[in-house]
């Protein structure tokens, strides 16, 4: 802990009065947590527990990088303007304001949502009103008690790692967060200097999303579509959407409504089925099709479907390979088309799209380093034609350059009623994938480990991996181990691939699995993928692979 720091804090006069009442309040433990370090720039921007201290997201931990990103907006722009969004969370506007003020006194201009929005359509929107950056304030899925900052470019892409580099920069000038001065809200507004915006952006974005069917024409009156934001920002927007395209949609009304404390569900997070519990009794009272939620930022989506008494969740690689079958499939203009996925994603969509004679690129996981490579199409004879992560993140059309769980409804929604109607389910098309291009299984392990403790444990899980001489497991030679971190990758293109803390191991049959700390929550993520001549033998593999993982990372001290 740096005892200065909290005795700073404790010492300071003006600290907020509720910041103040929690440091009061803090047991040792906490107040270790709270100031063992600086609250990092990772993935995109910060993200953490809210709360005093140095490593908490808070106005003073946040103005100082409002400060570092507006200082690297002064460097690059002449009259700098940025677009404001945020999410339904505890603190979230106040922090959205906080960062309209910081850059304020700097000079710089802020167009600010009135209400909870979209990240995508906060990305849309700088391309939109021509702006030159963007800031949305959210933690997605992570537990109530998170919040978090994202900052964007000015093609509506999160920060580059180089640029990310030069705000980090900025920020470290700041030798005292106490005196990052801002403006007066009412003083800004007054001046023009902060803008609220009203529904142009929003009605601009949904015309742009209701053009990415492929077959508009199809009858929509027989598909039932429960919908769910799980309390988030896409509320309005998503339901809206699917209501103007023409869906029979049955919202759940317990989760439409903005909850920074998320009580309808454990967790906000589209990835697990438990998210899906309640919107899985609106299914069975309503013989709906399917169900589709959104993370509470909506650039997640989620799938559960409907096979007589069953309900199924897709995994994010499943709705990946879906949607890609459907698009090659229903769509004509596939010349030099470039298709991107991350290295921790499934081979089973670049199977789909290669048999299409479609490029396929992978890139480090974040979606930025997806939207980075769109930015490099420019001048070239590829186009763009569809990006995923297994984390249930996809990009159908480049007016958005960030993960949109909005522009994936629209297609989901689709593919879902195009089959139907061809008297086939999902299941159906699943089956269908497979025996054409091979069973593919896969699985993310999750290890939470929280706080100092955890944070030097997922260090010491990294050290073992990377150290140990694995030739063997599961009876299969390992034949090819690959460190992000220490090695000069290149990716299909010939782009470097930045530095990431990510280990790789490829199996002789095929099967490969990964390890990664996630950049935005207190996890090390395990991803196996493995490929099998049918479903059972997969999932056995897989399941044998999991054990000995497990049993290697509880060994771990």
């Amino acid at each position: 802990m740096k005892m200065n720091d909290f005795l700073k804090w404790k010492n300071y006069e003006k600290l907020d009065k509720e910041l103040r009442l929690e440091l009061e309040n803090l047991s040792e433990e906490e107040i270790e947590e709270a100031f063992f370090g600086d609250l990092e720039f990772g993935t995109g921007g910060i993200r953490g527990i809210m709360g005093p201290g140095t490593n908490r997201m808070n106005i003073y931990t946040l103005g100082k990088t409002n400060y570092g990103y507006g200082k690297f907006l002064l460097n690059h722009y002449k009259n700098p303007k940025v677009v404001i969004a945020y999410d339904n969370r505890k603190n979230s506007y106040e922090f959205a304001i906080n960062s309209a003020r910081v850059l304020g006194k700097l000079g710089i201009k802020s167009y600010i949502f009135r209400e909870i929005t979209p990240t995508p359509v906060l990305s849309y929107a700088i391309r939109y009103l021509k702006a030159d950056g963007g800031i949305v304030i959210t933690a997605s899925h992570n537990p109530p008690k998170y919040n978090g900052y994202k900052v964007y470019a000015s093609d509506g892409s999160q920060l580059s790692p180089s640029l990310a580099d030069e705000v980090i920069k900025e920020a470290s000038k700041v030798e005292d967060i106490f005196i990052v001065e801002s403006a007066e809200l009412n003083e800004l507004v007054a001046n023009g200097t902060i803008e609220f915006l009203d529904d142009t952006v929003n009605d601009a974005y949904l015309k742009e999303a209701k053009k990415l069917e492929c077959n508009p024409n199809l009858d929509k009156s027989k598909l039932k579509i429960v919908f769910t934001p799980l309390h988030g920002t896409s509320a309005r927007l998503g339901y809206k959407l699917l209501t103007e395209l023409g869906y029979n949609v049955i919202p759940v009304r317990e989760q439409m409504v903005k909850d920074p404390n998320f009580q309808t569900v454990t967790s906000p997070n589209p990835e697990s089925f438990s998210a899906f519990e309640l919107a899985v009794e609106y299914m069975k009272n309503n013989n709906a099709d399917i169900a589709i939620a959104t993370d509470p930022d909506a650039d997640r989506i989620g799938l559960v479907y409907r096979v007589g008494d069953e309900y199924i969740h897709l995994n994010g690689n499943q709705t990946g390979a879906i949607i890609l079958y459907y698009l090659v499939n229903n769509r004509n203009d596939l010349n030099n088309m470039i298709m991107y996925n991350t290295i921790v994603t499934s081979k089973l969509g670049e199977e789909i799209v290669k048999s299409k004679g479609i490029e396929v690129v992978s890139v480090l996981t974040g979606f930025r380093y997806i939207t980075e490579q769109i930015r490099l199409l420019k001048g070239t004879k590829n186009k763009f034609f569809f990006g995923y992560e297994e984390s249930y993140g996809y990009l159908l059309n480049e007016f958005v350059r960030d993960k949109d769980a909005l522009q994936t409804m629209v297609i989901l929604s689709e593919l879902v009623n195009y089959y139907k109607l061809n008297g086939k389910t999902i299941a159906d098309v699943l089956e269908e994938i497979y025996l054409e291009y091979g069973y593919f299984v896969e699985e993310t392990i999750n290890f939470t480990f929280e706080g100092l403790v955890g944070t030097k444990k997922i260090a010491n899980i990294m050290d073992h991996f990377r150290n140990l001489e694995i030739k063997e497991i599961i009876k299969k030679k390992v034949t090819l181990k690959v460190d992000y971190l220490n090695e000069k990758l290149y990716n299909k293109l010939g782009h470097l691939l930045p530095k990431a803390n990510v280990l790789k191991f490829y199996l002789e049959d095929g099967t490969w699995f990964a390890l990664r700390p996630s950049g935005t929550e207190p996890k090390i993520k395990i991803y196996i993928s493995v490929k099998s001549l049918n479903r059972d033998e997969g999932h056995k593999k897989l399941l044998k692979l999991k054990d000995a993982l497990v049993e290697v990372v509880n060994e771990v001290k």
